[in-house]
């Protein structure tokens, strides 16, 4: 082989490395990629307990439990499925009854959430898209506008 042979073979031979490497880490990624995982994402994918996950959905109406030392027990609901979560900390001062959020945390036995954070929404008008999309999907969801949607359908 000449120079300039063995120099293309070493080139290629790097490129495919870095090409099987980068197909590596993204297929290790696939899930955790995700901005969060709807209720019944939970239920068809039977994540293993003790995974680090983030839920978004609307808290569900006459969940909402409030315990000692800021303990506060509510579900997450997408319309379809629901996850309980049990939250020890402060909340955000929007966080209510048929708010949009996204818990972040840790997934536990029985499919129990014991988020680390709870992101609320930060208007009336607004909702994350990909919350949005979700509920879309289950049918409960009556509206759009720039940014997001407006509002969840009240039954």
């Amino acid at each position: 082989m000449t120079r300039k042979q063995r120099r293309l073979t070493l080139i290629g031979c790097a490129g495919l490395v870095l090409a099987v490497a980068v197909g590596l880490v993204l297929s290790a990624l696939k899930d955790s990629i995700v901005f969060f995982n709807s209720p019944t994402d939970l239920v068809q994918k039977q994540i293993v307990p003790g995974t680090r996950l983030r839920i978004g959905g609307l808290v569900k109406e006459g969940t909402v439990v409030r315990g000692e030392n800021l303990a506060v027990g509510f579900e997450v609901t997408d319309g379809s499925n629901s996850v309980p979560v049990s939250y020890q900390g402060l909340l955000p001062d929007l966080f209510r009854e048929g708010q949009g959020i996204v818990a972040e945390g840790f997934l536990r036995p029985r499919a129990r959430s014991r988020p680390t954070a709870v992101l609320a929404k930060h208007d009336e008008k607004y909702m994350p898209k990909e919350v949005a999309d979700a509920l879309k999907q289950q049918g409960h969801w009556n509206g759009e506008q720039k940014g997001g949607a407006s509002s969840p359908v009240t039954q």
